[in-house]
C-alpha cells in the first residue's frame, strides 16, 4: 500500500512505498521523517539526565533524608502517572487542521523549557525547598503532558513493521540530546563567571541553555513536520475502557505481560536513576560537573546501540533481543555493586576507577537502548489507529508507576543498609536492588508471545484481528 506524509513544502513532500515486511529495505524517506519527528524527543533527552542528576543534589542542599530526596524525585512520576494516559486519550479524538498531537506539543513543550531554566534560581541559598519544589511541580506538569502526544507521534507516522527501526531512531535523538546535557552542558554547572541578566552561571548555565534548545526544537519540530491526512480526519473516539478490556481481559495476554514486566524494568533502573549523581560524588569521589558524566557515558550507549537494535530486532524478534538484553543489564549492575570495593583491593587510583565505572554504565547503556527501543514497538504492534495514543499512555501508566514506587524503595534501601555497614555500601545497595527487579523482569519477557513484525493488532470493539 502507499503512505503518503505532508510537508509543508515539496521538498519534504515525501511519498513512502510500504514494501513487505519480509524485504529488509527501509521506506523511501525513511530516516528522514523519523529523524524530524524525533525533534520532539530531543527536548525529553536533553531535559530528563540533568533533571535526573542534579535536581537530587540540590534537594540535598535542603534535605539530609535521601527518602525524603527519593520521595521528592517522584513528583514528576506521580503527575505522569495520570497526566500521560488522559493527554494521550485526548489527543487521540483532538482534530484540528494541524493534526492531534501537535497543538498539545505547541503548548506544554516551549512551558517545559522555560521552567527547566527556572530550577536552578529555586536551589540559590537565596531560594527555598517551597520555591524548588513549586518550579519543579510546574516544570513536570507540563513535561508529563507533553510526553504522550510527542511520543505518540511517531506511531501515528510510520507503519507497524517499520517502528522498531523508527523507535531506534528517535532514541537516538534522546540519546544524542542527553549526550549534549551530560557530556557537553553537565560540566558547565561548575563555571563561574557573571553574565548579564543571568548573574553568576555556576549550577544555572546548563539548565538556561537547554532550556532555550527546547524552544528551538519546538519550533523546529512544527515547521517541519506535518501530520499525515489520516491524522487529521475526525473520527468516532475509541473508549477507553475498551482497550483497557482488551488488555487485561482478552484472549491474549501478551500485552498485559509487556506491561508488567516494563514495570518491573523501570522498577530497577528509576531506583538507581535518582541517586546515581549522589553515588558518583560521595562514593568515587567526583565533583558534581562530573558527576554528570554518568548518564552521559549511559546516552553513549544508548545511542551507539539504539538503531541497530531496532535492525537486529526485525530480523530475529523483538522479545529476543530485550530478554537477552535485560541479561546483559542484570550482568552490569552486578559490576556496578563490586566495582568500588574491587577497585579499593586492587589499589585502583580514583580516576582510572572513575573511566572504569564509566565503562560499564556506558555497557549498561547499550543493553538499556535495546530494551527500550523495541518495548514501545510491540506495544505499539497491538495498538489500531484509533487508540495508539491509549496504548502509549498504558505504557507511561506502568513505567511512570514504577517510577513513583521505586525511588522512595531505593531510598529506604539506602538508609537501612547506611545504618547497618556505611555510607558506602547503602549507596552501593541500589546496584543490587536494580538486578533483582531486572531478572523478575527477565523471567516476565519470557511468557510473552505477540507484539512482533507482522503480528495483526486486534480491534477494540469487535475483538478481531486486523489493520
Amino acid at each position: 500500500m502507499s503512505y503518503e506524509i505532508n510537508w509543508p513544502v515539496p521538498f519534504f513532500k515525501v511519498h513512502c512505498l510500504i514494501m513487505d515486511s519480509n524485504t529488509s529495505s527501509l521506506p523511501k524517506g525513511f530516516y528522514r521523517i523519523t529523524i524530524l519527528i524525533g525533534l520532539g524527543f530531543f527536548t525529553m533527552g536533553l531535559m530528563d539526565p540533568l533533571y535526573d542528576t542534579y535536581v537530587p543534589i540540590f534537594l540535598s542542599d535542603f534535605l539530609d533524608s535521601r527518602f525524603l530526596i527519593g520521595l521528592i524525585m517522584t513528583l514528576d512520576n506521580l503527575l505522569a502517572l495520570f497526566l500521560i494516559p488522559i493527554v494521550s486519550n485526548l489527543s487521540d479524538s483532538t482534530h484540528t487542521r494541524i493534526g492531534r498531537r501537535m497543538p498539545w506539543i505547541l503548548i506544554t513543550v516551549p512551558l517545559s523549557g522555560i521552567f527547566f531554566a527556572l530550577i536552578p534560581y529555586g536551589a540559590l541559598p537565596t531560594g527555598s525547598l517551597a520555591l524548588l519544589v513549586f518550579v519543579i511541580f510546574v516544570l513536570n506538569l507540563a513535561k508529563q503532558a507533553a510526553r504522550g502526544p510527542v511520543v505518540a507521534l511517531m506511531p501515528d507516522t510510520i507503519p507497524g513493521e517499520y517502528r522498531s527501526e523508527a523507535n531506534g531512531v528517535i532514541n537516538t535523538m534522546g540519546a544524542i540530546a542527553a549526550i549534549v546535557g551530560t557530556i557537553v552542558l553537565a560540566p558547565l554547572i561548575d563555571l563561574d563567571i557573571t553574565l548579564p541578566i543571568i548573574g553568576s552561571t555556576q549550577r544555572r548555565l546548563p539548565f538556561l541553555i537547554s532550556g532555550l534548545l527546547v524552544i528551538i526544537a519546538t519550533i523546529l519540530l512544527f515547521s517541519f513536520v506535518r501530520e499525515s491526512a489520516e491524522a487529521k480526519q475526525k473520527r468516532e473516539r475509541v473508549r477507553l475502557l475498551d482497550s483497557l478490556k482488551l488488555v487485561f481481559g482478552g484472549t491474549d495476554r501478551s500485552a498485559m505481560l509487556i506491561l508488567l514486566s516494563l514495570f518491573f524494568w523501570f522498577l530497577g533502573y528509576q531506583g538507581v536513576l535518582p541517586f546515581m549523581g549522589i553515588y558518583s560524588r560521595e562514593v568515587l569521589g567526583v565533583s558534581e560537573g562530573l558527576a554528570g558524566l554518568s548518564p552521559g557515558a549511559v546516552a553513549i550507549g544508548y545511542l551507539i546501540m539504539a538503531i541497530p537494535s531496532g535492525v537486529i530486532a526485525h530480523r530475529f524478534g523483538r522479545r529476543r533481543v530485550i530478554r537477552f538484553s535485560l541479561a546483559c543489564i542484570i550482568i552490569t549492575l552486578l559490576l556496578m555493586f563490586l566495582h568500588n570495593p574491587l577497585m579499593s583491593l586492587l589499589g585502583v587510583a580514583a580516576t582510572p576507577a572513575w573511566i572504569v565505572f564509566l565503562a560499564i554504565l556506558f555497557l549498561f547503556g547499550m543493553a538499556w537502548g535495546s530494551v527500550i527501543t523495541n518495548s514501545f514497538p510491540m506495544l505499539w504492534q497491538m495498538a489500531h489507529f484509533g487508540n495508539m495514543g491509549i496504548y502509549t499512555g498504558l505504557y507511561y501508566f506502568f513505567s511512570q508507576g514504577a517510577a513513583i514506587t521505586s525511588p522512595p524503595i531505593s531510598g529506604a534501601v539506602i538508609d537501612l543498609f547506611t545504618l547497618a555497614f556505611g555510607d558506602s555500601t547503602g549507596l552501593r545497595m541500589i546496584f543490587v536492588y536494580a538486578a533483582i527487579m531486572m531478572s523478575v523482569a527477565l523471567i516476565i519477557m519470557g511468557k510473552v508471545q505477540g507484539g512482533e513484525v507482522g503480528e495483526a493488532p486486534v480491534h477494540p470493539e469487535t475483538g478481531e484481528s486486523g489493520e
